[in-house]
């Protein structure tokens, strides 16, 4: 049923429970894990004009990549991983990653936020389940 998993992740405990489904699943069904990174192009100092190797080394300057997470799991587990980072917007990048790649599953966390916070901040995973063509599993941050 899904050959390939994809896992927007930011390092949040939300993506992170999202990578303990997804790699569950791609072990049931002898899928590839993706672990996405995408880095804001909104959020200073990153803007849409740098090099991808700029953007690399940035992420590794500032600790540990959010994707190692999803590919230890993975890893741990026997499941074959696709580690990406990008650059855009997260939303958009998702969209034409799970595209490219022929996603058959998108697994995401949420921030659980509600009411103003969640108006105000708005959600890339909320974004991502209306402009997909594939299903998402979203999964809160609670939940392992």
């Amino acid at each position: 049923m899904y050959d390939t998993i994809l896992v927007p992740t930011d390092g949040s405990d939300g993506a992170t429970a999202a990578a303990a489904h997804a790699v569950d699943l791609a072990k049931i069904h002898g899928a590839t894990v993706h672990a996405l990174y995408v880095v804001d192009v909104r959020m200073s100092p990153i803007s849409e004009n740098m090099d991808h190797d700029e953007v690399i080394e940035l992420v590794d300057e500032s600790g540990e990549r959010p994707t190692t997470a999803v590919l230890d799991r993975a890893e741990r587990a026997g499941v074959p991983t696709v580690e990406a980072i990008r650059l855009g917007v997260p939303h958009r990048v998702i969209r034409e990653y799970a595209e490219e790649e022929g996603v058959d599953l998108v697994v995401m966390g949420t921030h659980g936020r509600t009411g103003i916070e969640h108006a105000l901040v708005g959600s890339v995973t909320e974004r991502v389940v209306r402009t997909l063509d594939v299903p998402v599993l979203t999964v809160h941050p609670g939940s392992a």
